[in-house]
This record gives C-alpha cells, sequence and structure tokens, in this order.
C-alpha cells in the first residue's frame, strides 16, 4: 500500500509557499535568487510522496531485516536489565508484583511498538519523530521543527551509556581495582571516538559489529535464563545448596507496595524505562531495504525477543538469588546471580557482559540519532544546513555523527561525579516521554471518530488523508497516550519523604533543563522565521534540490520582497 500523505498537489501547494506570508507579499515563490552549491532540479512536490520515497539510491538503502531489528534491540537492551531488576523489586515489594510491573512495562512498550510502526509505515523515511510532528503539527510552519532540532542537537542520548560503559570496561581489565572517575569518563569519550568512526568512516563495518553485539547480548540473557531455569529444575552443575523460595506462593506476594503508591509509581517508572528504544529504527528507514515490509517484521521481533528474555531473565534473576540479597545489595543482581551459580570470581564476567552490552546501545544509538541531525540538515533548520545534509566523504553522515560525539563527549568530561549518571539519564529520557506525548496524542485525533470532533477539526483530520499500510488500535493508541502523560507528569511530583532523586541536585532539575530547550526551540523559530525576515524584508522559501549522490533536500532561501 502507499504510504499515506497529501495529495501531489496539496504537497505541490504547500511547498511553493513562504514559511510565513505577509498580507502585502506575491507570490515570492516565483521569483529569482541566488543559488546555492547543489545541483537545482525540478520541485520534488510536483511528484507524490511514494515517488520520492522510490527516488533514494538503492547503493542507500543498507539495511535488512537483521540490522534494523539490531537497531531497535541494541538500543532497548543497554545496562537496565542488568542493574534494574533490584531498584523495582525493592520499589514494589513483593516478588510477585514486581513481575507485574515488568508485564506493565512491556504493555506499554509494546504499545508503543504499534504506534511508532504505523507512524513508520505511513512515512518511511529518517528522521523519525520530526516527520510525524512536521506531519501532524501543521502550523506555524516549522515551529515544531525547530523545537525538535533543539532536542535532537542539545540532548547527548548516549551520554549515560558512555559513563556506564567506561566504568565496566575498566573493572572488566582490572577488578581488584575501582577505576577513578576521570580515567572511567576517559573510557567512556574513547568509546563513543571509537563509534564515531566506525559509524562515519567503515558504515558496513559498523554495522557487522552493530549486529554481533546485538547477537552477543541475546546469547547472553537466553544463557541467564536457562541457567535460571536449569537451577529450578535441578539439573546437575546448577543446583543449589539453599535455593530461594521466592516462587512459594505465600512468600511471592509478601511485602508488597509497603513503600506506598509513591514507591511503585517509581518502580514502574524504572521499568517503563528499561524497555525505551522501539522507535530506534524509526530514524533511519529510508536506508531500509523494503522499508515497509522489512519495518513490520523487524519491529515486531526484536520487542517480542526483548520482552520474552526480560521476564526469562527476572525469573533467572529470583531463581537464584534470594529477595532479601537482592533488594539489601548495593551490586547489580546479574552479580548476584553469577556469583551464586559460580562463584565470586566469575562475577568479573558481568564488567565484560554489560561493556559489550552498553558498546551495542552507543553504537546503535549514534548510527540513528547521527541521521536525525542529518535529516533536519536536509530539512535547511539547521545553521551549515549543506554540511550535515551531506553524505561525503565516506557515504555517512560524518558532521552528523561528529555533532553528536561532540555534545556526548562534552556531557561525560563537564558534567560532575556523584549525579553525573542519574542526571544525564533523565536528561535523555524525560524529553522522550514528551515527544512521545505529542506524537501519540496528535496520532490519537487522527484516530477519532468523526461523531467525536466539530465539523471543523474533521476538516483539518481529513486533510491528512492518513492511509498507512499498519495502523494500530485506537484503544493502543490511547493507552500509550496515557502512559507518556504519566511518565511526563510524575517527576513533577515531589519524592515521598526520606527518598531523594539526586544526592545533592534538585528533583526537577531534568525537568526543567527539557522544557527549557522546548521554549529554546520556540525562540529559534521567532527570530529566524519572524523577527529577522521582519527586520530585514525578506521572506523564507523553501524549495526542493538534489545532491550529487541522487538523494534530495529542501533548501531554504531569503527572497526580498518587493
Amino acid at each position: 500500500m502507499t504510504p499515506a500523505v497529501a495529495s501531489s498537489s496539496d504537497l505541490a501547494a504547500t511547498e511553493r509557499e513562504p514559511l510565513l506570508r505577509r498580507d502585502d507579499e506575491s507570490d515570492v515563490s516565483k521569483k529569482s535568487y541566488a543559488s546555492v552549491d547543489v545541483r537545482a532540479v525540478s520541485l520534488v512536490e510536483e511528484q507524490d510522496e511514494a515517488s520520492r520515497l522510490e527516488e533514494i539510491p538503492d547503493h542507500k538503502r543498507q539495511l535488512g531485516l537483521l540490522s534494523t531489528a539490531s537497531l531497535i534491540f541494541n538500543r532497548v537492551i543497554g545496562t537496565g536489565i542488568f542493574a534494574t531488576p533490584s531498584v523495582i523489586l525493592r520499589s514494589s515489594g513483593s516478588v510477585g508484583l514486581s513481575l507485574v510491573m515488568w508485564l506493565l512495562g512491556a504493555t506499554v512498550a509494546l504499545c508503543g511498538t504499534a504506534v511508532y510502526m504505523e507512524l513508520g509505515t505511513g512515512l518511511p523515511r529518517n528522521g523519525g519523530e520530526k516527520n510525524y510532528l512536521e506531519f501532524i503539527y501543521r502550523r506555524p510552519k516549522l515551529l515544531v521543527t525547530c523545537i525538535y532540532a533543539m532536542y535532537a542537537v542539545l540532548t547527548g542520548w548516549q551520554a549515560a551509556s558512555c559513563s556506564v560503559f567506561g566504568e565496566y570496561a575498566l573493572h572488566a581489565l582490572n577488578p581488584s581495582q575501582t577505576p577513578s572517575p576521570t580515567t572511567a569518563r576517559l573510557a567512556g569519550v574513547l568509546c563513543i571516538t571509537v563509534a564515531l568512526f566506525l559509524h562515519g568512516t567503515m558504515l558496513k563495518a559498523g554495522l557487522r559489529i552493530q549486529n554481533t553485539l546485538g547477537l552477543f547480548k541475546l546469547f547472553v540473557l537466553i544463557g541467564i535464563a536457562l541457567s535460571g531455569l536449569a537451577s529450578l529444575l535441578k539439573v546437575k552443575g546448577f543446583k543449589l545448596e539453599n535455593p530461594p523460595h521466592n516462587f512459594e506462593w505465600d512468600r511471592m506476594w509478601e511485602g508488597g507496595l509497603q513503600g506506598g503508591a509513591n514507591a511503585f509509581v517509581t518502580g514502574l517508572f524504572n521499568v517503563i524505562w528499561c524497555f525505551i528504544g522501539y522507535s530506534n529504527a524509526n530514524y533511519a528507514l529510508a536506508e531500509v531495504r523494503d522499508p515497509v515490509r522489512t519495518f513490520k517484521r523487524a519491529a515486531p521481533l526484536a520487542m517480542l525477543s526483548v520482552t520474552l528474555v526480560y521476564m526469562l531473565v527476572n525469573v533467572a534473576y529470583l531463581a537464584v538469588v534470594d529477595k532479601e540479597e537482592i533488594v539489601g545489595s548495593g551490586r547489580i543482581v546479574a552479580a548476584l546471580h553469577f556469583g551464586k551459580l559460580w562463584g565470586v570470581g566469575a562475577e568479573r564476567a558481568v564488567s565484560v557482559i554489560v561493556a559489550f552490552s552498553t558498546l551495542g546501545n552507543i553504537l546503535a544509538v549514534l548510527f540513528t540519532h547521527g541521521r536525525v541531525v542529518q535529516e533536519l540538515g536536509r530539512e535547511g533548520v539547521l545553521p551549515f544546513s549543506s554540511l550535515f545534509a551531506s553524505n561525503k566523504p565516506f557515504g555517512a553522515p560524518f558532521a552528523g555523527l561528529f555533532e553528536q560525539w561532540l555534545v556526548t563527549s562534552a556531557l561525560v568530561s563537564l558534567v560532575p561525579p556523584g549525579d553525573a549518571y542519574l542526571f544525564m539519564l533523565n536528561l535523555s529520557s524525560y524529553p522522550l516521554a514528551l515527544i512521545n506525548m505529542f506524537v501519540s496524542g496528535g496520532l490519537l485525533f487522527i484516530h477519532l471518530p468523526d461523531d467525536w470532533l466539530p465539523k471543523r477539526l474533521q476538516e483539518l483530520r481529513a486533510s491528512y488523508n492518513w492511509r498507512p499500510p499498519f495502523k494500530a488500535w485506537t484503544p493502543v493508541v490511547l493507552f500509550f497516550f496515557l502512559s507518556n502523560i504519566f511518565l511526563v507528569a510524575v517527576p513533577l511530583m515531589p519524592p515521598s519523604r526520606g527518598y531523594r532523586v539526586y544526592e545533592s541536585l534538585p528533583y526537577w532539575l531534568h525537568v526543567l533543563v527539557a522544557w527549557s530547550i522546548s521554549l529554546g526551540g520556540v525562540g529559534y523559530w521567532y527570530v529566524w522565521c519572524v523577527w529577522l525576515p521582519r527586520r530585514g524584508g525578506y521572506t523564507l522559501v523553501r524549495e526542493w534540490v538534489r545532491d550529487d549522490d541522487g538523494t534530495t533536500r529542501r533548501v531554504v532561501r531569503k527572497v526580498k520582497a518587493t
């Protein structure tokens, strides 16, 4: 089925008009103006969107089913499944309730996967949420693009993972010595530097390593799950002398909700963040072979695999380690699991596993978010847009990848220790909830029956002409929308007495920074699209052009008003 977009005539009318029209203007889009350093071509708006998608050169479509699924799998699985089960068990108070919380988190993630499958199959382009926000929130032009650009450029999406990689990689090399914060930071920066050169100069090699790490994680988690089941079944070599009794029915629910509703909400919040990453392939769909068919298979495959191994690994942990030991220990639960089965010396393997898992996460996030920056360059939104839009000289968006490397390295190097990891994690996670809330809310509006909308809104909704190859069930979209309202609202509530989000920072700091980035995007849009044109007596006009490699992009031009 053809991707659902507005008709070709609607697109032509939309793209040829000025971004912000003044009352005294004529049709300035027909005026002549200085050329740019690209080869001008016929406006792509004269074709339909399906034709535009078909114009992407075949050599750009290098992602198959495994690579596409790996982008999601590697993004979702970082350090969460190795470390957070103890936090979640502590928050829930009981073994049974903690497993219920993991099921709730999986439900939210699978609903989010369905939402992004609908949006991705309807608009199979690079850029992810940028495309969906632009498609849904069309006026004022470029406002949502500028806001999203601020998040894409200023947020160090891999910063927290780089910090974790540095700590665990150094611990794996020398378990007897705790690495200094400075050395761990340098190792984190070195990690993302290697990722930059892999994805920026050796694209195929980077993808092979990324896919290999995804398979490594899958086999490791399956191994942990099987070892736990073998312990439950008392298989020779896995049988424990004093096994825990976590799955006895009376003990399984003992202590549930003892921390109150606030603790439960905090635990559920952590579970949901363990599943974040289901939208990662949406950022690079223009580079997927047969994107609609491949994405419809890859996204469910990746997320169902994640959900299954998450649940089995949690069962494995609880089959080997007693509840009280998990709750009371400051070590990650994977280390406890390995130590119980194979002795304390085996715990070194956990550091190796977590380091490689985090490296896969960093590679997957850098690969996709470098392409988001490139797509913003292709829209003409960023300064030096032609540089960010280019794939020269290595056939990869090196400028976009470098921008992500620069911001991430700066955060890893400059944010003070103590609260650094959690603050960087929240600073990348909270904006995702904000974006998901607006994306799913807009899609819910498109899904609503006509009877629920006034006539004017019915006409607006009809203008979307939305007929994607895959359509999520409306209650699924509603549930995902409400879950993201929850994720946006909960951090605004003061924590319960005796609980601190950060050691020294105010609990609301990452929320303030996230909303400030949004306001910065509004300010950037106003200055660039309203204030400067009025002051300079010109109008901004967009035109499609084609680069030397055959890809198309937009150029924003200044046209003097007569």
